[in-house]
């Protein structure tokens, strides 16, 4: 064999990675989903301080928040946070306030500037105030279905339970940019969560939902010691189960409501989430080529020796992204919409593939109406660097 016909041997031999990927990714969905036929006793139901730290509108915010309110469960306050009493959410909340009387919500203005985040930030005061020992974070997006709260504040009857994270599916206006976005979710990203799932002890948290206890907070110095940095939800989970406690994910999953935006706004958006895994797991990020089918499809069909064996990659590119969508994202995440969008899942791909070749070179991250660099993991603003 020639030293050209060993390379592209070799190249089609590894073009096959993705396709074990997707087959492990549906074997740890139908795993992990299997779980959730089996209902938690009842009878656990500590008082529960759900935390939502606010910074302007998101679609359908009412209903959002509403969603939070209605939930039925013996005893739980939620504290919102706001920069100042200018924020666009600021009407929203008081609202909330005025049509649930019966529920104990807060509204706070204001935190002290602890770190670069403002997120942490609000969170680090909201926690103080907190009267409940278990906590949940839930970002402003999430909305949730009846039974979350006795879902995730139950599994803490465990004690060597930690925390506790959500995978989630997108809730959309049907554009194509959101849409694109929300497939994500349901497949590629969720997906592998799942396979870290099968493989390995869960060690780290997602941002729309974070429960723990102020006991577990304590114990890692607080939000305070995460105030600079960019991926909170990474540390949070990490510097718990570096203390021995486990972190555990819901077989429940809860919904993001994407707004209606541009392809460069989703674009901006998924680069944002791919900068996230590339600072808080550099290797689980570089090893993301070995779960992008499609561009290694299209190199093994270029380099195929003929024309079936061409065809053989793409069908079986076709049939095992289709089932690991339907398994992970249509079954498992209960994506109602997905199913009509799967012959998209090419075009999805490719997007995808675009945002993580455009993540390895130097990046400002938009965040809350300011921009950053981050550094060793950290926040830093770019006016003070310039300063």
């Amino acid at each position: 064999m020639t030293a050209g016909g060993a390379i592209r041997a070799a190249l089609l031999l590894v073009a096959l990675a993705p396709f074990g990927y997707y087959i492990v990714a549906i074997v740890a969905a139908r795993r992990f989903f299997s779980k959730r036929a089996v209902p938690l006793p009842g009878d656990f139901t500590p008082p529960v301080s759900i935390l939502k730290p606010i910074y302007g509108l998101d679609r359908e915010t009412y209903e959002n928040y509403a969603s939070f309110c209605r939930q039925d469960y013996p005893e739980f306050e939620i504290l919102f946070c706001v920069s100042d009493d200018r924020d666009p959410a600021v009407p929203v909340i008081q609202k909330i306030i005025a049509d649930f009387p019966g529920r104990p919500i807060r509204l706070l203005v204001g935190s002290e500037q602890l770190g670069a985040s403002d997120k942490v930030n609000k969170l680090c005061r909201m926690v103080r105030e907190a009267r409940h020992e278990t906590v949940i974070v839930s970002d402003s997006d999430v909305r949730v279905e009846p039974g979350f709260l006795s879902t995730i504040a139950g599994a803490f009857r465990d004690p060597e339970v930690g925390g506790i994270t959500c995978l989630y599916r997108g809730l959309t206006d049907g554009s194509f940019a959101a849409s694109l976005e929300a497939m994500g979710n349901s497949t590629d990203f969720a997906a592998g969560v799942l396979v870290n799932w099968l493989g390995r002890k869960i060690d780290f948290m997602l941002g729309a939902i974070m429960a723990t206890t102020k006991k577990n907070l304590a114990e890692i110095g607080g939000f305070e010691v995460l105030a600079d940095y960019f991926c909170d939800d990474f540390e949070l989970g990490n510097r718990i189960a570096r203390e021995g406690r486990r972190i555990e994910l819901s077989t429940l999953p809860v919904c993001i409501v994407y707004p209606r935006e541009s392809l460069w706004e989703a674009l901006r958006h998924q680069l944002r989430w791919n900068l996230s895994i590339r600072y808080s797991r550099p290797a689980g990020h570089l090893g993301l080529i070995f779960t992008q089918g499609l561009p290694w499809t299209i190199l093994s069909a270029l380099l195929a020796p003929s024309v079936p064996i061409a065809l053989a990659y793409i069908a079986t590119y076709v049939v095992l992204r289709s089932e690991m969508a339907r398994n992970v994202g249509v079954w498992g995440i209960q994506d109602r919409a997905l199913r009509a969008k799967l012959a998209l899942l090419p075009v999805r791909d490719a997007f995808a593939f675009l945002v993580w070749l455009a993540s390895f070179f130097p990046q400002r991250i938009r965040w809350r109406g300011r921009e950053f660099y981050v550094r060793n993991r950290r926040l830093v603003p770019v006016d003070a660097s310039h300063a």
